[in-house]
This record gives structure tokens, C-alpha cells and sequence, in this order.
């Protein structure tokens, strides 16, 4: 897939595209069934609520590891994500920072506070915002339970230096209130992502954005998949956080059989 010259644009003046049914009925099932199997996984990497709900499950591309799949390893080398991620950030040479399903339990699954990604990424040693995050819509997205919120154009301001916030099970680095309320009072409004199951959004990495609380009856799933350009990699260290949030493997990601998805199944 090929993001047209008034596509790419939009992503530049926005900071977002969507993609409307970007993947089939028949896709989603295979990364819903996975997503169920990891989510029973107890590992470092399988992150919970308070409750023991599972708040998000990371590392899921990777050949190896606790919670690897193969349908996920499929999933981020498909030309339909990859390709519009490399236009966006420019470069052929691109891979994966990390991935993450958020899972939003009915009724339990919490917040995630107005954040930009690179406010986390600039810390971990990423010289450049050369970064966007692909992320797939595994359940009906709606704003009852919990829908993705953008702000759009906020990814021209550059990064906000943010707080770390420790109100939630998965700790991070957040943008403070009052700046927050500042920006969103001079902004358009922020706009929910949402649609179908299948529904994928790509957004640069300092694009504001949040969700909020699932009070539906129904579980709330995404994938993220938060891509670097290569040249862009951190130095690691001994301070660096875990592989499973902060990939080691820096090689191109190449493209692959767009029905890997279901041929993983």
C-alpha cells in the first residue's frame, strides 16, 4: 500500500491518517485468538491492572521471547503497515521500537493520560522524532470504551517535557496538567479514533493523544506498533529500559506477504 501525495500532506499537517477496514474480518479473528492466548502469559512483559486484568502485552513480534506470535510477527512486516510507515517517516530502513496490545478490560480498563510518545522515546536516547506508531483496531472502537483520542496539528509544537505518572499500573512519562489544559484550550478539538474492528491509525511521534476509561460491557483491544527510523536507534546502556519496551534488534524490517496474517492461523 502507497499513501498518495495528498495523504502524505495530511499526515504532515495533521500529525494522523486513517485507514477505514485496513484489515478483514478473517484477519482480526487470527490476532484476536492470539491476543487471547497471550494474555493468560505471565511474564515481564505482560503488564496487568490492579485487578490481575491485563492492562497491555508487549514484545509480540519477535521470533522469540515469552510472549512471541507468529500472526503478530506477520502483522508488522505486511506491506499495508509498513510501507505507509516508511513513506511517512522517509526513509526505506525502518524498525520496530516496540509493540504493545492494549486490552481495556470491560468496566476495569483504565486511562492513559494526554501523552506524546516521544516524550518517553527522546529519554531513551532517540536523537530525532524520526518515529510513528501504526496501530490496528482488534475490537469495534467506539468513545463508551475507551476510543483514542488525537490532537490534531499538536505534533508541530514538538516535544512538551513531560512528568512521570505514577497514577496508573503502567507507569510513564505524561505531559503535566496545566500545560495540557494550555494546549487543549488553544487547539481544535480532539478527535476519537474509532470504527470497526480492522480500523488502523498511523500517527507521528509527538502527537498529543490520551484515552480514556472502558465503561462498556465490552474489552477494548489495539495494536501498537511504534516504528524507528534505523539511523535514528539509541545507544544502549545500562540505564536502558527492558528489550520487551526498547527493541535491541535494529535491523531494516523487511517487507513481506501481505496475507501473512492469516496464514499464520
Amino acid at each position: 500500500m502507497q499513501l498518495s501525495e495528498e495523504q502524505l500532506l495530511r499526515f504532515r499537517g495533521d500529525g494522523f491518517l486513517v485507514f477505514p477496514g485496513l484489515f478483514s474480518k478473517a484477519e482480526v479473528a487470527v490476532l484476536r485468538a492470539e491476543t487471547a492466548r497471550l494474555a493468560s502469559i505471565e511474564a515481564d512483559s505482560v503488564i496487568r491492572e490492579r485487578t490481575g486484568a491485563v492492562r497491555s502485552i508487549f514484545r509480540v513480534h519477535e521470533d522469540d521471547g515469552a510472549t512471541r506470535s507468529v500472526a503478530f510477527r506477520a502483522l508488522v512486516r505486511t506491506p499495508r503497515v509498513l510501507a505507509p510507515t516508511r513513506q511517512a517517516l522517509g526513509t526505506g530502513e525502518v524498525y520496530v521500537y516496540h509493540t504493545k496490545i492494549n486490552t481495556k478490560p470491560a468496566i476495569e480498563g483504565t486511562v492513559w493520560m494526554w501523552h506524546q510518545d516521544y516524550g518517553s522515546w527522546q529519554r531513551d536516547g532517540c536523537p530525532r522524532p524520526d518515529m510513528a506508531t501504526f496501530a490496528v483496531m482488534l475490537t469495534d472502537s467506539v468513545e463508551m470504551n475507551g476510543a483514542l483520542y488525537v490532537l490534531p496539528g499538536s505534533h508541530s509544537r514538538g516535544r512538551i517535557e513531560p512528568y512521570y505518572d505514577e497514577s496508573t499500573s503502567y507507569k510513564f512519562w505524561a505531559v503535566p496538567k496545566q500545560e495540557i489544559i494550555s494546549v487543549l484550550q488553544q487547539s481544535e478539538k480532539p478527535v476519537p479514533i474509532v470504527g470497526p474492528a480492522g480500523t488502523a491509525v498511523l500517527f507521528h511521534c509527538n502527537l498529543l493523544h490520551a484515552s480514556g476509561h472502558n465503561l462498556s460491557a465490552e474489552d477494548r483491544w489495539h495494536i501498537y506498533i511504534s516504528f524507528n527510523a534505523c539511523a535514528n536507534a539509541p545507544q544502549f546502556g545500562p540505564t536502558s529500559r527492558p528489550d520487551w519496551v526498547v527493541s535491541r534488534n535494529t535491523k531494516p524490517l523487511p517487507l513481506e506477504d501481505d496475507a501473512g496474517v492469516l496464514k499464520a492461523a
